[in-house]
């Protein structure tokens, strides 16, 4: 029966045709489609009174408080234009600790005393809204009895609509927190973490005599995923149940030939890429780039920059989106850091960097001696604080999916590191030395007064290896894995930058004094701050056993899993660092720090049990079967007189392997139950020590008899059906 389901999966993946139509250009162009669905700047401008507007828009550029007496005139505009748009329903969409989205659907719709109906939607009903908050992970924040939660409307991220197949809905981007206003979240964490780093960094700019009102984080986050035919999808247990295959021998082509890379789209992939796009622009997503990744089946998808909030609330719409498009052109669009061992992992390169209302990149070189200056100082804010807090950002992206990428040959190592380029990487070294001859200009450096060498975009090598790599004009944090929020990620990074920029106006204020010479104090500065974080500059390759070893000798944390790096959540640097800023409670980092071991725990606990499964019911009947096969082959050949011994050799072989398997895979079931309950941290390094273990036992046997048993008795899906038929 299962083979005829895998024999079936190719059959029907051969009358595929690519499916077209929804996205044409020619009917309404591009710029037209772009924010269609988004209740934007243009059309809040149309619809609201002008007071009305104007003070959303310093609700939204500005994060001020919205006046409540407001609301209703804004909540009658958004209704009118959802309406307009299809929509009958309206809902608070969070971001639970979940790592996914929620939302609860209400109707405009209110009967009458007439017996009619008519549309509403209060202020009220726009500014806040009331889920369960029980049943949400909450790690102790919310007693199963305690179930009063709130939804509360982050105006600085717009509303949208989107499209079901009868209707669409109003989807209003908001906050979630508890009755006693701790966050339930993964937005209020950031919200406020940008805050904090909007009023360090507005402290070291008045220095400048810059005139910025305001200092927003942006970010652009790269997109990559995995397509496989759903008809494969379904076959597969453990790609249904975890994600990941938990089985599969390595196909005898991978991606060695490197052929993949930026290589033509297939014309069905090309289709779905189109459609997700046509979606996503529609949303007001400013997608930009699309192709092949390096593995076979693997993809990405690349927006621009924007407010790090908003940025975080299109890359979950990015997700849902690319599997519900994937899904309705008969594919499956899979997230997971490693769903196929032997060739890359997906992950989410998180592009960080920092902007003022005025429109200026602080991480921006320049070309004048202020311009350097004030980049020099936020460049070297940003490589102290991942020096005092790498650890802190290694915890930000742990989970048991990005430990199986973390550290491979696609993915930078758990050791964070920073990697400027040779050009900055030398200023650096010369500001270190005081004013070192440079050996791209002539002359000492003196920061604030001499004008650096021009650092282009390309001034250096891209460094792939880095989980911390300046690319031009912005930070690329590497490490982020591909089903992961960056919110998470994002928060750490505000707020470990924050705490830089509070240590450098803190110091330059003092050093200034009431001379007010802030070139003097640069000169006094700078050169202690690189000597400080000069440990976690490293310009070569993260990947060799050297560096590892060097890495140490900097006495630089190496935290290779999860199960090390999540304790730090609540740590004494922890609760210090984000306390200091307001960033999280301790009570809120607690619950950081146990729903992300219970989500390990039962991660690996999902995956145990769905091995065990397929062992039993399906690898090990498939080698019995041809187990059984080949010997009543051997007795009819021995009865015509003939015999081979490779016959006999096959035999044996399957027999052993078949006998191995049930024995790795008793053992495991043993392990399984034998986990221990109570401490998840306890549990945890059980599941890592020994569980994945007696996991990686199984499977070495399992893809041992994939490639001996025949073909035509193998139940799944194999690497090269997956991989490589589209």
């Amino acid at each position: 029966m299962s083979t005829r389901i895998r024999f079936n999966a190719i059959s029907e993946i051969s009358k595929q045709r690519t499916l077209g139509g929804k996205v044409d250009y020619t009917r309404k162009p591009i710029g037209e489609v772009y924010g269609e669905h988004v209740f934007n700047e243009e059309q809040r401008r149309q619809r609201l009174p002008k007071s009305v507007f104007k003070s959303l828009q310093q609700t939204v550029d500005n994060g001020q408080q919205l006046d409540g007496n407001l609301a209703d005139a804004v909540a009658v505009a958004m209704k009118d234009w959802a309406i307009e748009h299809g929509a009958t329903h309206y809902t608070h969409w969070f971001q639970p600790m979940t790592g996914s989205t929620a939302e609860k659907h209400d109707s405009f719709i209110v009967p009458t005393a007439q017996g009619g109906a008519i549309a509403e939607f209060s202020g009220k009903e726009l500014v806040r809204g009331e889920p369960d908050a029980s049943s949400f992970p909450s790690g102790g924040l919310r007693a199963t009895f305690e179930a009063r939660g709130y939804t509360a409307w982050d105006a600085s991220s717009p509303a949208f609509i989107l499209d079901n197949p009868n209707g669409a809905t109003l989807v209003i981007p908001t906050m979630f927190i508890s009755y006693t206003g701790e966050a339930l979240d993964k937005k209020t964490p950031l919200l406020r973490s940008m805050e904090a780093l909007n009023k360090q960094a507005l402290r070291v700019l008045k220095l400048f005599g810059s005139p910025a009102k305001r200092v927003f984080t942006t970010v652009g986050a790269e997109q990559e995923y995995f397509l496989i035919d759903t008809h494969f999808f379904f076959a597969r247990p453990d790609l249904l149940y975890t994600g990941r295959t938990l089985i599969g021998a390595k196909p005898p082509k991978g991606q060695e030939l490197e052929d993949q890379y930026f290589g033509a789209i297939a014309d069905r992939v090309l289709a779905i890429m189109a459609e997700v796009e046509y979606e996503l622009l529609r949303l007001g997503v400013p997608i930009k780039t699309r192709h092949n990744e390096v593995a076979p089946g693997q993809y990405e998808l690349a927006p621009m920059f924007e407010t790090a909030n908003v940025a975080t609330d299109h890359q979950m719409i990015v997700m849902e989106m690319m599997r519900k498009v994937a899904t309705r052109n008969g594919m499956t669009c899979l997230l997971h850091e490693k769903p196929f061992a032997g060739i890359n992992g997906s992950g989410k390169h998180n592009n960080w960097s920092m902007c003022t209302d005025t429109g200026e990149n602080l991480l921006n070189p320049g070309e004048t001696p202020h311009e350097n200056a004030q980049f020099l100082v936020f460049c070297a804010a940003a490589c102290r604080a991942v020096y005092k807090y790498g650890s802190l950002l290694r915890m930000s992206v742990a989970s048991a999916q990005n430990d199986h990428r973390l550290g491979a040959n696609e993915a930078p190592p758990a050791i964070l590191s920073v990697y400027l380029g040779e050009q900055l990487d030398g200023i650096f070294h010369q500001i270190e030395e005081g004013g070192a001859k440079s050996s791209h200009k002539g002359g000492n450096i003196e920061v604030g007064v001499s004008i650096l060498p021009k650092l282009p975009r390309d001034s250096s090598d891209r460094n792939r290896t880095s989980p911390f790599a300046f690319t031009g004009n912005k930070f690329e944090f590497r490490a982020v894995g591909s089903g992961q929020s960056v919110a998470g990620p994002n928060t750490v990074l505000n707020t470990i930058v924050a705490e830089s920029l509070d240590y450098v106006a803190t110091q330059l204020e003092k050093l200034m004094g009431k001379s007010g010479n802030l070139n003097a104090a640069l000169q006094k500065l700078l050169p202690g701050m690189v000597k400080e974080f000069r440990p976690v500059l490293y310009e070569g390759d993260n990947y060799t056993a050297e560096w590892h070893a060097e890495a140490e000798r900097r006495g630089l944390p190496n935290l290779r899993t999860s199960v090390e790096a999540i304790p730090l959540a609540n740590s004494k640097m922890s609760v210090e660092l984000f306390g200091k800023y307001k960033v999280y409670s301790k009570r809120e980092l607690d619950s950081r720090r146990d729903i992300l071991l219970e989500n390990y725990c039962k991660t690996i606990n999902i995956e145990a049990q769905t091995l065990s499964v397929m062992a039993h019911t399906m690898v090990l009947p498939a080698a019995l079967a041809y187990e059984g096969d080949v010997a009543t082959t051997i007795n009819a050949a021995k009865a015509a007189g003939v015999e081979r011994s490779e016959q006999s050799d096959i035999l044996h072989e399957v027999a052993d392997l078949a006998s191995a398997l049930r024995e790795a895979a008793k053992a495991l079931d043993a392990a399984i139950a034998a986990q221990p309950h109570g401490d998840m941290l306890k549990h945890a390094t059980y599941q890592r020590d020994v569980l994945l273990v007696r996991m990686a036992d199984v499977r070495k046997v399992a893809d041992k008899l994939e490639l001996l048993v025949a073909d035509k008795y193998w139940p799944l899906p194999t690497y090269r059906e997956m991989l490589f038929i589209r």
